[in-house]
C-alpha cells in the first residue's frame, strides 16, 4: 500500500467541520472513481506532534503508485465536479505540506534469495 499524507493548517476564519465536510466530500467522489483505496482524516490531540507539521492530517492509501497517478490525472484535469470539490478544500487551507510512503517490507522487498 503506498500511502500520500497530507498536513495543514486552516486559514484564519475556516471552521473545522466545514473544512471536514468539504473534505469528505471531495475523498469520497475520489473513493467512488475506483483509485482511492481509502483515507483518513485526523487532528492533533493536545497540541503534540513535529513541529513545523499542521494540525490537520490526512492520509489516502492506494493500491500502488499506478492508482496515485490516476487520482493526480483525474484532479489536476480540472474538471467538474472533481474541481468544485478540490477547490473548496484548498481554499480552506494553508501551511500544506506533503510526504509519500509505503508498507515496509512490501512484496518488492528482496531477503536473501527469497522474496519477503
Amino acid at each position: 500500500m503506498d500511502i500520500y499524507h497530507i498536513w495543514c493548517d486552516l486559514k484564519a476564519g475556516i471552521q473545522d467541520v466545514d473544512f471536514t465536510d468539504a473534505l469528505d466530500q471531495f475523498l469520497t467522489n475520489l473513493k467512488q472513481s475506483g483509485d482511492l483505496h481509502s483515507y483518513r482524516i485526523t487532528r492533533r490531540k493536545l497540541g503534540l506532534g513535529a513541529n513545523g507539521l499542521g494540525e490537520f492530517h490526512i492520509q489516502l492509501e492506494f493500491e500502488g503508485l499506478a492508482e496515485l497517478d490516476a487520482t493526480f490525472r483525474e484532479v489536476s484535469g480540472r474538471s467538474d465536479p472533481i474541481e468544485s470539490f478540490h477547490h473548496s478544500v484548498n481554499s480552506k487551507v494553508q501551511n500544506v505540506q506533503f510526504a509519500l510512503y509505503r508498507d515496509f517490507p512490501d512484496s518488492q522487498r528482496l531477503r536473501g534469495d527469497e522474496k519477503f
